[in-house]
């Protein structure tokens, strides 16, 4: 028997129709490179939006073309994310901190037709202009550029198309909407490709009290950027549920988000660790510059926060930290650590412990984990290969089969982290598969050391890395960079470390730097460290 339902597409055009029949009046707030301020209403960006569209169907955008974008986070850019897909085209947002050879290789390979750059950003793609084929180049400026051959003005374009020309496309809900590439850290980028139906479904969850909890109230500030990984969905959800958005533009150091937080009253902002242990440090430098008590979440992603971190925005100027976890191939959150109702009683410790954990799948998501024995029993202990599936989840990577060997035969998605899952699914990720240390046939947790060292009040940066060693095959080294004005030493450090960890998993040594590699994506480079420090332990201690 089938069932009486509509057949409703599940496509962005519905979320452009809910808000501006629901939110025309919301605001949308860029900050400029030049630190101005622009306000945008939601109908005004909707309007932008649709002569967008038409402008780039008059450049001969069909319906599955690739439309790339290099920008950061303005309204511009929030037009484009709604006006590509809307068309039946495909929104490509390019990585503007991968190497120029990167970017290169990802718009050959999307075979992407139209790209908007920020004006801004002219020099970068100058550096690999002449490695691609695109047919057309609009410039996302603000004072006007020439119009020449290829390239046009984002202004002059919208200005003279006609938003009474729009048309939405009759677009499959399983049609695609848009692409990411990943990072690349393990070979070349892999292009993963999303379905109106997969966003769609993620901005719902993001709207749930058990997702991102996004709704009309809040004020949100995606300062994870719009080129990686679609701001987290946040542009997408913000828009569906009606909540104000402010967006950065280049300026992500501490104090301008913080300005920015007080000013428009920011309530809800995503980031990666990196970013805030930079606002921590201002608001404790400066603790009484900044009125930030709108803010009710701080959303972090995209690499292990420490205890430390969440413990002192919450102690120290009463902010709540909470912990997501997900990756390009999902979307990209698949889940997110709020506290249990049954933990309120809990110690403090227990309360901290939990919440530096990365959560439990979000509603729709399903985790296991895999071990060299089979499925790994949720017993906290036990630990394997997180496997996850579910509606926003890929099912394989853009023009390229070599690497379906990460999509189990079941139908599963083989993420590479290593995790222990508790009796109530909420999963701690333990490592990448890549970064564990195996000393003497044991496993090692570079990220427990590392989350620990970054406790310690010398520490800005701290990785741990698996460092070739002659008795014990590896052996895993600190490499740690001193906040200003602090010093320790190397045995101070391991004294830190010892109560809490067993005596074979403590570093034989420390190394100092001044600063730790990151990939474009703000983590930790370890490939580097790894081949920087390889003949540490050339000789077994």
């Amino acid at each position: 028997m089938k069932a009486l339902t509509m057949d409703y597409p599940l496509t962005l055009s519905a979320i452009v129709r809910r808000a501006e029949a629901l939110f025309g009046h919301k605001q949308v707030t860029s900050r400029l490179p030049d630190k101005s301020i622009q306000r945008h209403s939601y109908a005004d960006v909707i309007d932008r939006a649709r002569r967008l569209a038409v402008a780039l169907r008059g450049l001969g955008v069909q319906p599955g073309d690739r439309v790339a974008t290099l920008g950061w986070n303005h309204h511009q850019h929030l037009e484009a994310y709604f006006a590509i897909p809307t068309i039946g085209a495909v929104l490509h947002t390019l990585n503007l901190r991968l190497h120029p050879d990167d970017l290169a290789y990802i718009v050959n390979d999307a075979g992407d037709r139209v790209l908007l750059v920020d004006e801004s950003l002219l020099p970068l793609f100058e550096q690999f202009r002449s490695k691609v084929d695109i047919d057309r180049v609009v410039v996302m400026a603000r004072n006007g550029v020439a119009s020449s051959g290829g390239q046009a003005d984002y202004e002059e374009l919208i200005a003279a198309a006609d938003p009474a020309r729009y048309q939405a496309a009759e677009c499959s809900e399983n049609d695609a909407a848009a692409m990411c590439y990943t990072s690349g850290t393990t070979g070349r980028p892999k292009g993963v490709v999303y379905s109106h139906r997969a966003i769609v479904l993620h901005s719902l969850m993001s709207g749930m009290v058990d997702g991102l909890a996004i709704g009309e109230s809040e004020t949100v500030m995606p300062v994870v950027p719009m080129f990686h990984v679609n701001a987290w969905g946040l542009p997408f959800s913000s828009v569906m549920s009606g909540a104000n958005l402010v967006l950065p533009g280049p300026h992500l150091d501490a104090a301008s988000l913080l300005e920015l937080c007080e000013q428009e009253r920011v309530t809800f902002a995503a980031g990666v660790p990196t970013v805030w242990f930079g606002v921590l440090a201002a608001l404790d430098s400066k603790p009484d510059a900044y009125d930030v008590k709108s803010l009710r979440t701080i959303m972090t992603g995209g690499a292990a926060a420490p205890v430390s971190l969440i413990r002192s925005f919450e102690q120290r100027h009463r902010l709540r930290v909470i912990h997501a976890w997900g990756m390009t191939e999902a979307a990209p959150v698949g889940s997110v650590c709020w506290p249990p109702s049954d933990l309120e009683d809990a110690s403090p410790g227990d309360r901290y412990a939990y919440r530096s954990k990365q959560g439990p799948p979000v509603p729709l998501m399903e985790f296991r984990a895999r071990s060299e024995q089979g499925l790994a029993p949720w017993d906290g202990q036990t630990m394997g290969e997180l496997e996850m599936r579910g509606p926003w989840v890929a099912a394989a990577y853009y023009n390229d089969a070599d690497l379906n060997d990460r999509f189990t035969d079941d139908g599963w998605f083989r993420t590479g982290d290593i995790v222990t899952i508790s009796p109530r699914g909420c999963i701690d990720i333990r490592d990448r598969s890549k970064d564990l240390v195996k000393s003497g046939g044991e496993w090692i947790s570079s990220i427990a050391l590392e989350n620990a060292l970054m406790g310690h009040p010398a520490i800005a940066e701290a990785a741990v890395v698996a460092v070739p060693h002659a008795k014990w095959d590896e052996r895993p080294l600190a490499v740690v960079a001193l906040k200003p004005g602090h010093s320790v030493t190397a045995n101070e450090l391991i004294k830190f470390l010892e109560p809490d960890f067993a005596k074979w998993w403590l570093p034989d040594a420390v190394a100092f730097v001044d600063q730790i590699p990151r990939t474009s994506a703000g983590k930790f480079r370890k490939s580097e460290l790894r081949e920087r420090f390889r003949t540490h332990y050339a000789t077994p201690s």
